[in-house]
């Protein structure tokens, strides 16, 4: 088995196989006839993809290589620094494989320095989190329900949340102001609370249904039901027909969220996913409710972020999914809180120091490790999210190469979105692309979407049967989507083997347009209701 430096060396030696393979190959426009076929060869056919106008101006950095002999087949500007946007999970995403191992598991635990006295716990009771993502609001009543079963009917202390794994710092560096009651950038903490089975923690769901008739007031609900958010509603019912202006929003630094705006009588309900403010507080709060219901009594107020002593014993404790499983939520639908608790874990984990600067070196040492040049790689956060981000396509071409090799491979593939594939669990952020094509349910990659930024890398399978793998990346652009222009080169590759190249146009992808008045080219699926 080759090590992934000779394959990078090779790499470099194969530059120029492309113009090779140009003097032998056909080249053949997948469109009416009369199309401009005079230009042969892989590199004049994705050469013409990204000489399309929706990219004028802007950069791209390209790279196309044999998956098993890790030849470069294709490059164009492999070596610029892009911002790679959700291209950022792969490395992450890889890293955690490497680092924590595919059946690394997450432990909140229920515990006590307190004595028993027949139904009686004298002393504090905590709540300790140690990063999971997925728990829900029926976890924490199954910890509660524990508590209770076992016979605690009243605590003498206070519930005390301990969210002490991880440091205070509760955003990344750069992440956009405006983003901030967003769930796709909700605060991280090793001790948070998800509203529903996309895991998207650090958030809640906001559900306002319209009144009976015009004027009414709408009745606006919390998932979960909790009274840490206080809901300020200004909202109205609208007339029949009148469309929807409503909004909801978190006020800066507080939990207060203000509903305005306007639902039509007779229409559905609307629903937000809204980050809340301190997702620590947040778990407490749901925990508290859950022993309350249970019929467990606290006699003194929830406590934040003090450690639990090191003699307590546990009463209860949760482990989440392996993170072989977890990979797919997170892959499938780019979850960036996912990725910044890994980034946390790892540093945890491998420096006793659950932040993101211990996180990151973890990670850039093990990528290193893996022949990767983390010398060219500025990576500031765990997601993509922040616009400091800088990696170029040859980098993550060399990922994706090199991870072939490693014994979690198999679990780690299967979670990259696959395209045109129409469960959400299966297809994720590909799932209404390249549909149609030779591509659809062949190609994988992870996707990639900021404003002015967009990513697309992973592998696909050639008209022969041969394995490539692809990494492109733009950036600067100033259309809505460049994101036929990522599926029209992934299609072009689905399409054309080693004698032949058969191109495609770029085609506009439905639904990649841009968001919040140009306020970001998101990935779909943090839109909601999910556009993919």
């Amino acid at each position: 088995m080759s090590r992934p430096a000779d394959r990078v060396n090779r790499r470099t030696r194969a530059w120029i196989w492309p113009l090779v393979i140009g003097l032998v190959c056909t080249l053949t426009w997948s469109s009416p006839a009369g199309a401009d076929t005079s230009r042969a060869g892989l590199d004049d056919a994705l050469d013409a993809i990204l000489a399309d106008p929706l990219l004028k101006g802007g950069a791209a950095g390209v790279v196309v290589a044999d998956a098993d002999s890790g030849a470069v087949l294709y490059q164009h500007r492999p070596d610029d620094r892009l911002m790679p946007a959700s291209n950022t999970k792969l490395l992450t995403s890889a890293a955690a494989m490497g680092l924590l191992g595919p059946d690394y598991t997450f432990r909140t635990e229920v515990l006590t320095d307190g004595s028993r006295h027949g139904r009686v716990l004298r002393g504090d009771l905590y709540l300790r989190g140690t990063g999971d993502p997925t728990l829900l609001a029926e976890d924490y009543d199954r910890l509660a329900t524990s508590l209770a079963e076992s016979g605690v009917e009243r605590v003498t202390g206070r519930l005390i949340a301990d969210d002490t794994r991880f440091d205070t710092q509760r955003v990344g560096r750069s992440w956009a102001a405006d983003d901030e009651s967003a769930y796709y950038a909700a605060q991280i903490s090793p001790l948070t609370l998800a509203p529903d089975t996309d895991y998207d923690a650090g958030s809640v769901i906001v559900r306002t249904t319209p009144g009976a008739a015009a004027g009414d007031r709408p009745e606006v609900t919390l998932t979960p039901g909790t009274d840490y958010l206080r809901i300020d509603n200004r909202a109205t019912t609208g007339a029949t027909g009148s469309g929807s202006t409503l909004t909801v929003e978190r006020r800066h630094g507080s939990n207060t969220l203000t509903v305005s705006g306007a639902l039509p009588a007779g229409g559905g309900p609307a629903k937000e996913w809204v980050s809340v403010w301190e997702p620590t507080g947040y778990a407490a709060s749901v925990f508290a409710d859950a022993l309350a219901r249970h019929g467990v009594h606290l006699d003194k107020a929830t406590r934040l972020g003090k450690a639990t002593p090191p003699d307590a014993r546990p009463l209860a404790s949760h482990r989440s999914m392996p993170l072989k499983q977890l990979l797919v939520p997170f892959m499938k639908l780019s979850n960036n809180i996912h990725a910044e608790v890994l980034t946390k874990a790892i540093g945890y984990e491998t420096a006793g120091r659950g932040t993101w600067d211990a996180g990151l070196a973890a990670i850039s040492d093990w990528l290193k490790k893996q022949g990767v040049d983390t010398g060219s790689v500025r990576q500031v956060d765990g997601s993509g999210l922040s616009r400091m981000d800088n990696i170029a396509a040859g980098r993550l071409a060399e990922l994706l190469l090199t991870v072939r090799d490693e014994p979690w491979y198999a679990d780690w593939y299967a979670s990259l979105p696959v395209a045109c594939a129409p469960d959400r669990m299966v297809g994720g952020t590909l799932r209404s692309r390249m549909c149609g094509t030779p591509a659809a349910g062949n190609a994988r990659g992870k996707t990639g979407s900021l404003t002015g930024a967009s990513g697309l890398s992973g592998y696909v399978t050639d008209a022969d049967g041969r394995e490539l793998v692809y990494s492109v990346v733009t950036n600067n652009y100033l259309a809505p989507s460049v994101k036929g222009l990522e599926d029209a080169i992934v299609v072009t590759l689905a399409r054309s083997g080693a004698d032949r190249v058969t191109a495609v146009r770029p085609k506009a992808v439905p639904g990649a347009t841009a968001e919040r008045g140009g306020a970001g080219d998101l990935e779909c699926s943090w839109t909601k209701p999910r556009r993919c």
